[in-house]
């Protein structure tokens, strides 16, 4: 147990440089042509698609295995407390899981896909490309409803059982709240989601670290 509760700290301290990894790469590398031509914004991809699917992959894929680890690692440490939040959050953890692999794997299959198209049709393979692109958006990219569900009932879980610290668990909060608030479309407020969860998978990760070797079992309550 103490184990996983120590690879759980360092997936989510590695999750967090997944996140700045990704905020330095599309704030300083990549130039989109948003208002280019079809053709320009077509050869731009082409052109940039080794570099863009192996972002893409390490957004995605590796960010969802890592999750995965945290998930589970955040599901042992609170079980035993017996919270009906925990439980639900977990199963929202998971569901985050598959959505953000799913994410990565259509990014990377489809960007190959459209590229191929440009030898027959540019204009065919730009709107396979921007179809692609909604369905990337509408599972893992633009809507972070799932996530914010899974970092809001766990960091009410784990305040309702004194696990972690006030702050850390508040902060939680604060993440999940706006990751609920991104179904309304505005680029805003994913930003937000990302900047908060970046400092909470942070904070989370030295906090798991640091408590895996005092850690011992949140006794269930049991009601005379």
């Amino acid at each position: 147990m103490k184990n996983l509760q120590k690879v759980a700290g360092v997936s989510a301290i590695f999750l967090a440089g997944i996140y700045i990894i990704a905020f330095v790469y599309f704030g300083l590398f990549w130039a989109y042509p948003t208002e280019g031509s079809v053709s320009e914004k077509m050869t731009y991809l082409a052109e940039n698609q080794v570099v863009f699917s192996m972002v893409y992959f390490l957004m995605y894929v590796v960010f969802g295995i890592l999750l995965t680890v945290l998930v589970v690692g955040l599901y042992e440490r609170l079980k035993s407390a017996n919270n009906l939040m925990a439980n639900l959050g977990s199963v929202f953890g998971v569901v985050w899981v598959v959505l953000v692999i799913t994410s990565g794997m259509l990014a990377n299959i489809g960007l190959s896909h459209a590229v191929k198209l440009m030898d027959i049709s540019i204009e065919k393979a730009f709107d396979m490309w921007r179809i692609i692109s909604v369905l990337i958006e509408s599972l893992g990219g633009g809507n972070e409803l799932v996530g914010g569900l899974w970092v809001l009932l766990i960091s009410g879980a784990a305040l309702t059982a004194n696990v972690f610290g006030r702050g850390l668990n508040y902060l939680g909060l604060t993440v999940g709240i706006s990751g609920i608030a991104t179904v309304y479309p505005d680029e805003t407020l994913t930003e937000v989601f990302g900047i908060t969860q970046l400092i909470w998978f942070i904070w989370l990760g030295i906090s798991m670290l640091s408590q895996s070797n005092a850690y011992t079992p949140t006794k269930p309550k049991v009601n005379p």
